[in-house]
């Protein structure tokens, strides 16, 4: 396989398939052309291709039909349609049966070739996520969820850390899941099947602190009847994790600066230097460059252990991710509590967005246990949920829409709401998209291609 890519050229005509192969074989990509769709299916059936240039106008089966088939079969190919008509609703049905992009004839070869190397980048981002999520399966960790672009961004991150030794900091409010994301660059590291060691640095004093990390010799203190191995130690070869970093005491702080520049320590009372490999991930849900200028934090360290930073977006600002979060949730709980088949209603679910969730994915969790164990029929009503969640709804504006759900699916509800949201921002932002962007805190882009893909009519609403 081509180091940029593999693509099928799936089009009827010989003049654009030669165009795109001296274009695209430039370019460096390896190539597979097809005239009709059985021939095109039966090579994406044969090989492994990271994207498809498909035209929408076959001679023996519709284009949508064949994009439907292909992501049924090898849902992680990419594929881009190819079309010689400009139709806004051809675009949007292309998109909803999950092509990349759709781009007409003639095309911009610039454009065409950006589209393709966005295409190859999220196809292989989310092979490599479907691999993160094997890795954590093999090692019965739970999945991380979560679709938004903060989230993929952890995810793309995560990959791109865990195969080095370099120290890693989390950083996150509780209950977002910084252990998680540890355990998870752990499982899918080179040190998978050496231990994978947690050190809850904010609930011991000082002196116990050292003795656990460092371990101490007979006679060191008063209690210290044996020589005993510290986590350290324990963790050689494999993973060390400190949660909440930033409440270690200085004294300590030096010591581990040491662990971490020379990998060497001595045990409490001892004399002996002792070696060891291990890699250090660490978390904080505090400011650690704020703790440094109020010399709680010495600053030496605090550059040791941001040599990579993992930011964890609070629940807040993914509201997208709860839909996937509940379900995933659901299928947790449900089994064990003898409840299959369970799910929200939509007025539950608009309380479940509505929330602000300060104690973020592990406040969320907890809320839906709750409903499962305290529920009695086939459906969560939002009277099974926690009554803060009613009591103290922060979004108005984002109501859901009132129209009748039933029969509607929880993503085609959810579209839906996506679209009121933005919408709403929007109009308050006097339809500039670069303003709503910054309002969202989203790239512009981003932004656009949702707009895109609501089919969401700046023009004519701006001219209203």
């Amino acid at each position: 396989m081509s180091a940029k890519g593999s693509i099928l050229i799936i089009d009827d005509e010989k003049e654009i398939r030669e165009s795109l192969e001296q274009l695209l074989g430039a370019e460096g990509y390896r190539l597979a052309t097809a005239s009709t769709a059985e021939d095109g299916l039966k090579k994406v059936e044969e090989g492994i291709f990271d994207l498809v240039l498909l035209d929408i106008s076959l001679p023996d089966r519709n284009g949508l039909q064949v994009l439907k088939l292909i992501k049924r079969d090898t849902p992680d190919t990419g594929v881009i349609m190819i079309t010689a008509y400009d139709s806004s609703q051809m675009a949007f049905q292309a998109s909803k049966e999950g092509a990349e992009s759709y781009i007409t004839k003639p095309w911009d070869n610039d454009k065409l070739l950006l589209e393709i190397r966005n295409a190859l980048d999220k196809s292989r981002l989310q092979v490599e996520n479907v691999q993160l999520r094997r890795a954590l399966k093999r090692f019965g960790l739970p999945n991380i969820v979560g679709k938004s672009d903060r989230m993929q961004k952890v995810f793309d991150l995560i990959t791109q850390v865990a195969p080095s030794r370099a120290t890693v900091l989390i950083a996150g409010e509780s209950g977002t899941g910084k252990e998680l994301v540890a355990k998870t660059i752990h499982a899918t590291s080179p040190r998978a099947d050496r231990p994978f060691v947690p050190v809850n640095t904010g609930s011991m004093p000082v002196d116990l602190l050292e003795s656990t990390l460092f371990g101490h010799v007979k006679g060191a203190f008063t209690s210290a009847i044996a020589t005993k191995r510290g986590l350290f130690e324990v963790a050689d070869q494999g993973t060390i994790f400190f949660d909440e970093i930033g409440t270690i005491g200085v004294e300590t702080q030096s010591k581990l600066l040491r662990v971490i520049q020379e990998r060497e320590f001595m045990r409490l009372g001892g004399t002996e230097t002792i070696k060891v490999d291990v890699r250090i991930l660490a978390a904080t849900n505090s400011d650690l460059r704020r703790l440094v200028q109020e010399n709680k934090f010495r600053e030496d360290l605090y550059y040791r252990l941001n040599v990579i930073t993992i930011p964890l977006p609070p629940l807040r600002e993914r509201l997208g991710d709860i839909p996937l979060l509940t379900e995933h949730f659901l299928e947790k709980f449900g089994p064990e509590n003898h409840r299959q088949g369970i799910r929200f209603t939509p007025e539950a679910l608009k309380s479940l967005m509505d929330y602000d969730w300060p104690g973020n994915v592990r406040e969320l969790e907890n809320a839906v246990e709750r409903a499962v164990v305290l529920s009695t029929g086939p459906e969560l009503t939002a009277d099974l949920l926690p009554e803060e969640l009613s009591s103290n709804g922060s979004h108005a504006a984002r109501a859901l829409p009132t129209e009748n759900q039933e029969g509607r699916s929880l993503f085609e509800i959810m579209e839906s709401y996506e679209r009121r949201v933005i919408l709403d921002m929007l109009a308050r932002a006097d339809w500039s998209q670069t303003e709503a962007a910054e309002r969202f805190k989203i790239p512009l882009s981003t932004l656009n291609q949702k707009i895109k893909r609501l089919q969401i009519d700046i023009k004519r609403r701006r001219e209203n």
